[in-house]
């Protein structure tokens, strides 16, 4: 790959608006890609301008309906290598079926396995994507992935509200190595609230270790469907003595039951980002903040051949360096 190699965006239809944000970014026009549905519900894609010898970004988050999404961007990737690109990166902000990244029970797949595989075959030579629900999801690959997170973004958010006596919460034991990571760029204290999963909708929490009494008090999350974990623990908080509950998570693929289960939760603000969609987050004090900055950045800089570690610098928060 050259510096001259022509730099190509093709976005598929699960999230234009960031689509057309990232290329703002970088500078370029989205390119003229036909995506669309037969009646039997096919999908079909036609690449309507040369893409030979080019450097091929293909944007897609596989949020919901996921299936489809997948799909689509599989068959997005075979028409660029049939078009004869140079190289085709995937660029997943949100990469769906990551919770099934293990065996935890009898004759289960391990679907997260399953997905990169699909990607590989249809002909992609890198994958773009940002704040994986299990960082193993890296290993199932053997070609490049590049792993991005959305910390940079959203702890600036409460860096410039100056709250003071801070605590951040993990709501369940998996994500303390993220409440720690925004606990010290916050500069707040740690709290871990401990839950038991009733079913695959409903969570029940269960103990408290920390204090959050008078506290402003930021739930941390990766990944929220149901909300069930989010709910639970924010009324577990409020009940300890908890001032007010922020909930930060960087991906909200908010379904009917969780949108409800939000509106009457006792969360002052859920604050996210545009990894997903959410134009049905009605009555929700939902923050979204763009993550389009560091993908359009990672995007120039791989296309470039430059190093894009300073990207994970939460202080450059994506900033050229």
């Amino acid at each position: 790959m050259t510096a001259d190699t022509d730099l190509c965006l093709l976005a598929g239809n699960s999230n234009p608006a960031l689509a057309r944000k990232i290329a703002r970014h970088v500078g370029v026009s989205l390119a003229d890609a036909t995506v669309t549905t037969f009646p039997d519900s096919e999908t079909f894609v036609k690449i309507n301008q040369n893409i030979r010898g080019s450097d091929v970004f293909i944007i897609q988050s596989t949020c919901p309906p996921a299936n489809h999404n997948l799909m689509e961007l599989l068959i997005m990737i075979d028409a660029a290598r049939r078009a004869s690109a140079d190289r085709i990166t995937a660029v997943l902000p949100f990469y769906g079926y990551a919770r099934q990244d293990r065996k935890d029970q009898p004759r289960v797949p391990i679907t997260a396995k399953l997905v990169a595989n699909l990607l590989v075959a249809a002909g992609a030579n890198r994958i773009l994507t940002m704040d994986l629900h299990a960082q193993q999801i890296q290993g199932f690959f053997d070609i490049p992935v590049d792993h991005l997170y959305a910390a940079p973004v959203l702890h600036r958010y409460f860096k410039n509200k100056r709250m003071k006596n801070l605590v951040v919460v993990s709501p369940d034991v998996g994500g303390i190595k993220m409440a720690y990571a925004y606990a010290n760029l916050l500069g707040g204290g740690l709290a871990i609230v401990a839950k038991r999963r009733k079913s695959a909708t409903e969570v029940e929490s269960l103990n408290l270790i920390g204090e959050v009494k008078d506290a402003h008090v930021i739930l941390v999350d990766d990944l929220t469907e149901t909300a069930g974990t989010l709910v639970s623990a924010a009324t577990f908080l409020k009940n300890a003595g908890a001032r007010d509950v922020y909930a930060v998570v960087s991906h909200a693929v908010l379904g009917d039951l969780g949108l409800q289960r939000l509106r009457d939760a006792p969360i002052k603000e859920l604050v996210t980002t545009d990894s997903v969609p959410h134009e049905n987050a009605k009555g929700v004090n939902l923050v979204e903040m763009s993550v389009a900055p560091i993908l359009g950045e990672a995007i120039r800089r791989i296309h470039n051949n430059s190093s894009v570690t300073s990207l994970f610098d939460t202080d450059n928060g994506g900033k050229k360096g």
